[in-house]
């Protein structure tokens, strides 16, 4: 039985960075770098982050990839009940949506989680 937790503990983590890979691809290379040239979407990224770690609880809990992916992908769902779309043509970051801006901050926190 020991051996089954194992494997569905590294499944569920490799499931999470895989999450956080795609969403890397699709949002966070392209919105990072932009932020980095941009100090006041930077600064949107990190008030976006800030608000993650805390609905996380990320102040008593330490984040991991489990929790940001969960999150993201939580978050993503939500749009799409509510009819978003994702875009079909690079983002416009010098005035980006606020779901594209969420999603960019837990790109942010998951990078964090890489030089941790």
């Amino acid at each position: 039985m020991r051996a089954f937790n194992r494997v569905a503990s590294r499944t569920a983590v490799e499931s999470a960075r895989s999450t956080l890979a795609a969403l890397t691809v699709s949002v966070g290379t392209v919105g990072l770098a932009a932020a980095a040239a941009r100090p006041g979407l930077l600064a949107l990224v990190d008030q976006h982050a800030a608000a993650v770690r805390d609905s996380l609880d990320g102040d008593r809990r330490p984040l991991t990839a489990a929790t940001l992916a969960g999150y993201a992908e939580g978050v993503r769902a939500a749009a799409l009940e509510h009819g978003w779309l994702p875009p079909s043509d690079p983002v416009d970051w010098s005035e980006p949506q606020w779901l594209l801006t969420r999603l960019l901050a837990v790109c942010a926190l998951a990078r964090s989680l890489d030089d941790a």
